[in-house]
């Protein structure tokens, strides 16, 4: 069974706004991303992520 009148669907996008946060936890959540992608961030891409880098160049030209 539906419900009659649905509830307004909750606001979204950049009328909403981000959601605030303080400037120690930005800190606390920026560096322990850092520090999950560390290791992924210095390896060398894949083969086939230099080919779909390549085919994007190429389309931009």
């Amino acid at each position: 069974m539906s419900k009659p009148n649905p509830e307004p669907p909750a606001k979204t996008g950049p009328a909403a706004g981000p959601a605030p946060l303080a400037a120690g936890v930005r800190r606390h959540l920026g560096q322990n991303l850092r520090t999950l992608y560390a290791d992924t961030l210095a390896a060398p891409p894949s083969q086939r992520l230099e080919v779909l880098i390549a085919q994007l160049i190429k389309q931009n030209r």
